[in-house]
């Protein structure tokens, strides 16, 4: 095990790790416990009851944070002709032509959301194996592949905070909800629509406790413990 540095010893310090806190006071020991330069992104991680391996627990939801994530979002389009040219002007980013379809083949992936049309889906599920990895690719359950008259809409989402979740193979959710230099109340009101959206998501399937484990942290922070009993009152 590595050594901690001075400051996250510090940061480490000010939280109880055998407690369970209440929303208010984990995003307040998040914004506290942030000692890096620059302003770090804060993320939720929980833990679920359910079995990854059957089909019908699966998860995986979009949701709009309503303060968004504090930073600039890269849209790339995966679109031809007129389609491509209202993505264009709808502020996507990048247009992803063969050139660039190559690139992504060879293992580019510097953007931060990926958007097709129907028409454009057999030339992007050759990048399954770059894509699919890293939760970027397009899929219409999440809503990232569209016609082309939902282009501007999916596109101005996206830059404004649009959140996509999934479930991980060991029933996990991993997913940014802002700043540290967000307001104590722009954070909470992100991470409660995250709590409500995985609350909704429930597989019917699903027995027991649906949320185990919910832990906060900053880049580079420790974690903070909430009690999943009083986040998803």
């Amino acid at each position: 095990m590595p050594k901690r540095g001075k400051k996250y010893r510090e940061a480490a310090a000010k939280i109880e790790h055998d407690k369970l806190y209440t929303r208010e006071e984990g995003v307040k020991l998040l914004k506290e416990t942030a000692y890096t330069k620059f302003d770090p992104t804060v993320e939720v991680h929980m833990r679920l009851g359910v079995d990854p391996r059957h089909a019908d627990q699966q998860i995986r939801e979009v949701v709009n944070l309503p303060h968004g994530l504090g930073k600039k979002v890269r849209v790339l389009v995966f679109a031809e002709g007129e389609d491509a040219t209202l993505a264009k002007e709808a502020g996507a980013d990048i247009i992803a032509d063969d050139e660039v379809i190559k690139q992504i083949q060879d293992g580019w992936t510097e953007f931060d959301v990926a958007i097709a049309v129907p028409s454009m889906m057999g030339k992007v599920g050759r990048l399954g194996r770059v894509l699919g990895p890293r939760g970027l690719m397009p899929n219409p359950r999440a809503g990232t592949v569209a016609p082309g008259s939902d282009l501007p809409r999916l596109i101005e989402e996206s830059k404004a905070g649009r959140v996509e979740f999934r479930i991980d193979k060991t029933a996990n959710i991993h997913t940014p909800f802002g700043k540290a230099s967000f307001s104590q109340e722009q954070l909470e009101e992100n991470l409660q629509t995250i709590i409500d959206a995985v609350k909704r998501a429930r597989p019917a399937s699903t027995k027991g406790t649906y949320v185990r484990k919910i832990v906060l942290a900053n880049a580079m922070g420790p974690g903070i413990k909430l009690d999943p009993a009083e986040a998803l009152s």
